[in-house]
């Protein structure tokens, strides 16, 4: 089980949520290549207080009023008010404990419904959309708590239910209920924890932002609680913030920059590509108009690029009469750089299964742009297609095995991180 980005529906998912989506994404497509079983899911946070501090954004929107302590603000939170006034033109005359929950029964499904629509225009699936209120609804996080008391780690304390972390690392421990007999958000997390194991899932992998390094100890704590082993049954990998600057960022942008505008200014491929090139716990600044650049400085248009000539050869040489069918012969290929691009594609099985080992895709990022410089040295030394006073003969066609298997690879590879591999650029 693979979970990420999870961010909590209350607003348009922004530039540190879409290095999550292009990192996931592309940890799932790695492990699926090399066999694992995986399920990609999304946690909704559509329980506690961010519920009321989206009601009461859109509510304060609603009465030309400012956005409350801690509330959100935006022409988003506009957009959602007036969806509210067209599904309930009297809110504004029931009470504020009704207005605030119809505010948030129209204002939620929409948001999500936009968070969904921008991950399908970046190319990431979710195989289980899973709501954090469904836990407190059906009972899952008393009956988590109940069954952790069990395992011998809960205890009272001070009218509160403690969970004894630091048997297992954690530097305290943790309230599950506190006295007000409130389950805490830590409670959520241990029955969020308990479905995946009652779920099935040997390993459950969580990608959480820079500010969740604490995060760590308590989740590895509450799967020892739970009688799993820390260090097989969960990895926690921890994301580096990301900035993205540019000219558009500047004029038309502001301080926040959206998954959506970066898509439609930059493109999706340029940034799944500079966003999946870096290893996540690497702090990254990139500038936009550089992603945007079709040049042989852009990595992510080197790559496509090469993609594109390996099919524009194909195109030409079977013009000319150049077919892999007609012969091969593996001995004709003695030029150093028809070496060299051979044992770079020999070892794309064992770049694909270290990547999907240590979750870092950043490592096919970095072969394809070795493999794409191969090629194209090799593209310039070597030629496929007969000169015009030449008869095909089997070095063209075993150089066009070489140009074809070049193609293929360049294609995996893009894939894997989500990135499309033009025919013609």
């Amino acid at each position: 089980n693979l979970e990420y980005i999870s961010a909590n529906p209350t607003g348009p998912l922004h530039i540190g949520h879409t290095r999550w989506a292009a990192l996931g994404d592309a940890m799932v497509r790695l492990l699926r290549a090399t066999g694992a079983d995986v399920t990609a899911e999304y946690y909704i946070n559509d329980a506690g207080g961010q519920v009321e501090r989206l009601g009461g954004s859109v509510l304060a929107s609603l009465r030309g009023e400012e956005a409350p302590e801690g509330g959100y603000s935006g022409e988003y939170v506009d957009a959602l008010a007036a969806a509210v006034r067209e599904a309930h033109p009297d809110i504004l005359e029931q009470p504020t404990d009704e207005a605030l929950r119809l505010a948030w029964d129209v204002a939620y499904p929409i948001q999500l419904a936009a968070i969904k629509g921008t991950l399908d225009h970046f190319h990431v699936v979710f195989d289980v959309w899973f709501s954090e209120r469904a836990l407190h609804d059906s009972g899952a996080v008393e009956q988590a708590v109940e069954r952790l008391r069990e395992q011998g780690h809960v205890f009272d304390r001070e009218g509160a239910i403690w969970l004894r972390t630091t048997d297992f690392g954690d530097d305290k421990d943790r309230v599950l209920i506190r006295a007000n007999d409130v389950p805490t958000y830590f409670a959520a997390d241990a029955a969020y924890y308990l479905s995946k194991k009652d779920r099935g899932f040997d390993e459950k992998i969580y990608l959480l932002g820079a500010d969740h390094h604490g995060y760590i100890n308590r989740l590895k704590a509450i799967a020892a609680c739970a009688g799993d082993d820390p260090e097989h049954n969960i990895e926690v990998k921890i994301g580096q913030l990301v900035n993205i600057a540019g000219e558009r960022m500047g004029k038309r942008l502001g301080n926040a920059l959206y998954m959506d505008d970066l898509i439609e200014w930059i493109g999706s491929d340029a940034v799944r590509y500079s966003l999946a090139r870096y290893p996540a716990d690497s702090p990254l600044s990139l500038d936009g108009e550089e992603m945007r650049r079709q040049t042989n400085d852009n990595p992510v248009f080197y790559v496509q690029y090469a993609h594109a000539r390996t099919a524009g050869v194909a195109r030409l040489a079977a013009e000319d009469g150049v077919h892999r069918a007609d012969g091969f012969d593996p001995a004709l290929l003695t030029d150093e750089t028809e070496a060299a691009l051979l044992a770079a594609l020999g070892d794309h099985p064992r770049v694909v299964a270290q990547a999907a080992h240590l979750l870092e895709p950043h490592r096919v990022a970095r072969y394809l742009e070795d493999l794409a410089a191969r090629y194209h040295k090799w593209y310039d030394t070597c030629r496929v297609r007969p000169l015009a006073d030449e008869e095909v003969t089997d070095l063209h066609r075993t150089r066009l095995w070489l140009n074809d298997a070049t193609r293929q690879v360049l294609a995996n590879g893009l894939d894997l991180l989500g990135v499309s591999a033009p025919e013609r650029m």
